[in-house]
């Protein structure tokens, strides 16, 4: 919170941080392999509007893309029912190799979970 009583830029970037966690623990499939990861390679946030403390935040999430290894998040934020900020985070899944390829399995359930445009 800064002294005007917004919550600040680093905050922002929490809750989305925080939301994207949930989102991502609820996928109901085998998220990677054995040696495998998820890196974040980008997290771009845009304000729309002031968010102020102390009223409830909510972040809504879903998958915005499907490339070969990686794919974006978009998640927004809410107060009051008026989107404040939003957030797309771009994720690649790796192994010891680098970039590899998502499994069918996730892949299907990252369709089940685009937003729709």
């Amino acid at each position: 919170m800064d002294v005007l009583g917004h919550i600040n830029n680093v905050s922002m970037a929490g809750l989305f941080e925080h939301g994207r966690g949930m989102f991502n623990h609820a996928i109901e499939v085998q998220r990677r392999a054995a040696g495998q990861r998820w890196l974040i390679v980008s997290v771009s946030l845009d304000y729309i509007a002031e968010a102020h403390f102390p009223e409830h935040v909510d972040v809504a999430s879903g998958i915005l893309r499907i490339g070969n290894s990686s794919w974006d998040i978009a998640s927004a934020a809410f107060q009051g029912g008026q989107c404040k900020a939003t957030c797309i985070t771009t994720i690649v899944l790796t192994d010891t190799n680098g970039p590899t390829t998502i499994n069918a399995d996730l892949h299907r359930e990252f369709q089940r979970l685009t937003v729709k445009k």
